[in-house]
């Protein structure tokens, strides 16, 4: 069976799937543990029976392919549907899937748990291609997922943001759904008892979450500052950002500055289009800058470049990290030659 579509993953998250094998993976490793999580609440639905939660590890199903389908046939001591999660390792777990795959257990399901996997990836493509399996990616979040996770966050705690507040904070949120849900539930503490959270109340709680050498890297690749950009990019990767969340920041960035840099050349002023941004007061002089230099036919042009590195990445994980870093020192060197002429 194919992916599930963006739209209709939190319907199948809600309810227990009506397949044995569900395999969760994707380059954001805080959104595939999330709805991991919710898989097996939906199975289990709180019960602290431990016969009916099992966790297994990958590499350990790989050196004992049969071990997953005893697993999975297991019935459960006191009854119920069990839940099965099994972390892919470095080793093929393929072997021990197909058993589970074509002679399905009937009072468990298999909730494989993996990384950012190639579409060519033989887990990938043996789920993909079964009618016994669900694939779900998980991606990372976009202005409109982002939104709503704050809105679910912000509504459960009873609290109201401010407009300038929720821009901002929106602004510092999205590189792993972990890290982002951590966020906001923490500025949610922060502010309880407030009538309305405030642009103060994000700075105090989330300066942190904005990750600032995102911010530097997105910035020093955009003013073509090379020495900047290459300390930025090598924290970044050591520190285990993906590089294809990386290159949409830097995509993200683009479009911005393309659509402010259209407002510029139809005569508004700099300070008053920086102005509109609603960009965190640090930036502003950063990215008043970089629409001084930057044309928008130029901005265009590496807008639909950083497009295609995000796609690349996907479609090729062992090379992210070189095809993100190329497609940054890209722009640098662009940034860099507009800046010599200005």
């Amino acid at each position: 069976m194919v992916a599930v579509k963006p739209a209709e993953i939190n319907a199948v998250l809600s309810r227990t799937p009506d397949v044995p094998v569900v395999l969760v993976h994707g380059p954001d490793a805080g959104l595939v543990a999330e709805r991991v999580g919710r898989l097996v609440k939906a199975v289990i639905n709180g019960d602290d029976d431990p016969f009916r939660l099992v966790r297994l590890d990958g590499d350990v199903v790989a050196s004992d392919p049969m071990r997953l389908a005893d697993e999975a046939n297991t019935i459960s001591l006191f009854g119920g549907k069990r839940a099965i999660v099994v972390r892919a390792g470095s080793k093929s777990i393929v072997p021990g899937l197909k058993p589970v795959l074509e002679a399905p257990p009937a009072d468990a399901l298999v909730i494989l748990q993996a990384g950012d996997l190639a579409r060519t990836s033989p887990l990938r493509t043996l789920c993909e291609r079964s009618r016994a399996a669900l694939t779900i990616p998980c991606y990372a979040d976009g202005p409109r997922e982002l939104a709503a996770l704050v809105d679910d966050v912000m509504a459960a705690h009873d609290l109201r943001l401010e407009n300038d507040a929720r821009a901002h904070l929106m602004s510092l949120l999205g590189a792993d759904r972990q890290t982002t849900r951590n966020e906001i539930e923490k500025l949610a503490l922060y502010a309880r008892g407030a009538n309305a959270v405030t642009i103060g109340d994000v700075d105090a709680v989330c300066g942190d979450a904005a990750s600032l050498a995102v911010d530097s890297l997105v910035d020093n690749t955009f003013l073509g500052d090379l020495k900047r950009l290459d300390v930025d990019c090598s924290r970044l990767f050591a520190d285990g950002n993906d590089p294809g969340v990386l290159a949409g920041f830097l995509l993200r960035h683009a479009l911005l500055l393309l659509s402010s840099r259209a407002q510029v050349e139809s005569g508004a002023p700099v300070g008053q289009v920086v102005d509109r941004m609603r960009l965190h007061f640090k930036r502003k002089d950063a990215v008043q800058r970089q629409l001084a230099i930057w044309p928008a036919q130029d901005l265009q042009i590496m807008a639909s470049d950083l497009g295609q590195t995000v796609a690349r990445c996907r479609q090729n994980p062992p090379l992210r990290h070189e095809i993100a870093r190329v497609a940054m020192w890209a722009v640098a060197m662009r940034a860099a030659r507009h800046r010599a002429r200005s």
